[in-house]
């Protein structure tokens, strides 16, 4: 199985010793699927390496929080989406957002038709499957929006059914809805049996509430070293450069994260749909961040009613000058 390093070097003349590569380590936010197909491009068609990158990945899983890697000094730069990382920021964890390949959110949720559900108003008075661990707050905001509660199952709320990463409540019929990412775990409820003709879904984009998911974050102290800055302005244009090449070669693309996944638990046909979903929230972004979703996603989190993801409006929780001087 494939190591998921790789060390590139610059030689200074046959006489002369190599230039040690600037080594950067990255967190996943989840296991190693097509959600993350970017960085193992780049790492396998030698775009770090040609960055003067020895760049190490590191997969996340359900007991894996990136924001405490990196506090704990195991990550140079993380995979997060921007309501956990703006919560833990105002909680005192300085992150900062230096990148965005995600355009677009991916969350949304997944509903049986047969229960009567047709429109987000229907989903008041019932369970609802809801992840947890800072994925939660999109949600929370939702409803919110929505005046609907979350005191339990009766007019005027619902009941949140702490959904662990599965699907296992709607098929076994505990939940009305579920939690479900586009390029994930809705081909799951597929696999299982179930047509698309006997569910609704509604997205997060489409809702208005969506926000900004898989962007890349560091320590903010970390910007005022220019060295830093220079290192993350290549890890980000090279990472871009994997990205883009993943959208144009989807199937490719998830052949190269199961040569990765040294789990062996991932599939061919699941890794090949992932990517197809994941090119399109991807696709648009130049890996710089889009004040307008940043807005949005703020917006949407101070809009939490009584229980707001975060109080105040941030400051400091974005940057360009690493997604510009990638872009230059």
């Amino acid at each position: 199985m494939k190591q998921t390093w790789i060390a590139a070097t610059a030689a200074l003349g046959l006489a002369s010793p190599a230039l040690a590569a600037d080594a950067v380590t990255l967190q996943l936010k989840w296991v190693t699927q097509a959600q993350f197909a970017g960085y193992y491009v780049a790492l396998e068609k030698g775009f770090y390496e040609e960055a003067g990158l020895e760049v190490t990945i590191l997969p996340g899983g359900p007991d894996i929080a990136p924001t405490q890697v990196i506090a704990g000094g195991g990550a140079d730069v993380i995979v997060e989406w921007m309501p956990a990382a703006l919560a833990v920021r105002e909680n005192g964890l300085p992150l900062v957002n230096i990148a965005q390949p995600f355009k677009a959110s991916g969350m949304m949720l997944t509903c049986w038709k047969d229960v009567g559900i047709e429109s987000p108003e229907d989903l008041d008075n019932r369970t609802l499957g809801v992840w947890f661990f800072g994925n939660e707050y999109p949600f929370l905001s939702w409803m919110s929006a929505l005046g609907i509660a979350t005191d339990g199952k009766a007019e005027g709320s619902v009941e949140v059914l702490k959904q662990g990463f599965n699907v296992d409540p709607l098929l076994q019929r505990q939940a009305d809805c579920i939690s479900t990412m586009t390029y994930n775990e809705f081909g799951q409820v597929l696999d299982a049996g179930v047509t698309e003709d006997e569910l609704i879904t509604f997205k997060y984009q489409d809702q208005g509430v969506a926000t900004m998911e898989d962007g890349l974050y560091v320590l903010e102290e970390n910007l005022s070293d220019e060295a830093f800055v220079d290192k993350m302005a290549r890890f980000v244009d090279a990472s871009m450069q994997g990205w883009k090449w993943a959208e144009e070669n989807t199937e490719e693309a998830a052949m190269i994260v199961l040569d990765y996944d040294e789990t062996g638990a991932q599939t061919e046909a699941h890794q090949i749909r992932m990517m197809g979903e994941v090119a399109k929230l991807t696709a648009g972004s130049n890996g710089a961040l889009d004040p307008a979703d940043y807005e949005r996603t703020v917006e949407t989190l101070l809009a939490g009613g009584s229980d707001p993801v975060i109080t105040k409006q941030p400051e400091g929780a974005w940057t360009h000058v690493v997604s510009d001087k990638a872009l230059d």
